[in-house]
């Protein structure tokens, strides 16, 4: 059984990328405070969902914890004894920026196994990255488990603890800077005659196609940018202009800021 608690966006990525994977609604219950919450994830994914916390945690095998940062010590807390009289060990993984794995075992009945994870929303379509961390409890057996089951929705990849804000600012923000840089390239386009419509499909399709030329074996992106920079060209005309305009200090110092307050909010 696997539970996840507290299913808001984050949540429901996880949960509607299992499920494209093919993990049954019957194997996941689902938790969030609202009941009109509760009865739109039943209509939409036919799952068990419940406005009591517990109950998601009750008897499952992995706990996905998908609150806020300020609320997982409480939910922790919350769900401590039912986990601790659960008959299968239960792995506890938190999808939290900043609440590192040793705070975490503080906060659960003493020898619980924890996970701390970064994920980020394109798992929603089986195309995310999520990064893992094992607390001191966490056995090779149970963090394979749980690494075997989020990479049916994401490339996984463990790290050790002291990395895991850099990865929340790589990965797990990083969709908001494309986000940002696909709007930044619409309203371009619009300014310069295009229809919204066209410029939203067009840099929307080619953000898109790009990404999945990184994925190829041996791909990089300093030898992709370099296939389309012919000499004299309009790519190299338009990548001066970038970086005459400090693209890379601006990446550096949102990536820097990022790391930056998934640590304030682990100190919290």
């Amino acid at each position: 059984m696997i539970g996840i608690i507290g299913c808001g966006h984050m949540g429901e990525a996880l949960l509607a990328g299992l499920l494209n994977a093919g993990t049954s609604p019957e194997c996941v219950v689902v938790s969030h405070r609202r009941e009109e919450r509760c009865a739109e994830l039943r209509e939409r994914y036919g799952v068990v969902a419940e406005t009591n916390n517990s109950a998601a945690a009750r008897g499952a095998e992995i706990a996905f914890i998908t609150v806020k940062p300020n609320q997982v010590l409480p939910v922790l807390e919350e769900i401590g004894e039912v986990i601790s009289d659960n008959d299968e060990e239960t792995v506890v993984v938190s999808m939290a920026a900043g609440i590192a794995t040793n705070t975490m075992e503080d906060a659960v009945p003493v020898g619980t196994s924890v996970v701390r994870a970064m994920p980020n929303t394109p798992m929603r379509a089986g195309k995310g990255v999520v990064v893992l961390a094992r607390g001191k409890h966490t056995s090779a057996a149970q963090m394979a488990a749980v690494e075997e089951l989020l990479s049916t929705t994401s490339v996984v990849q463990e790290i050790a603890e002291e990395h895991m804000d850099v990865a929340t600012a790589l990965m797990g923000s990083s969709p908001g800077y494309i986000y940002l840089v696909a709007e930044a390239l619409i309203e371009a386009g619009c300014f310069l005659g295009l229809s919204r419509d066209i410029a939203t499909t067009i840099s929307t399709g080619a953000i898109a196609g790009a990404g999945v030329l990184l994925t190829q074996p041996d791909a990089t992106p300093a030898a992709l940018k370099a296939e389309i920079s012919t000499p004299g060209g309009t790519t190299v005309a338009a990548l001066r202009e970038l970086e005459e305009s400090g693209i890379r200090k601006a990446f550096y110092r949102a990536t820097e800021a990022c790391a930056r307050r998934s640590r304030e909010l682990g100190s919290h």
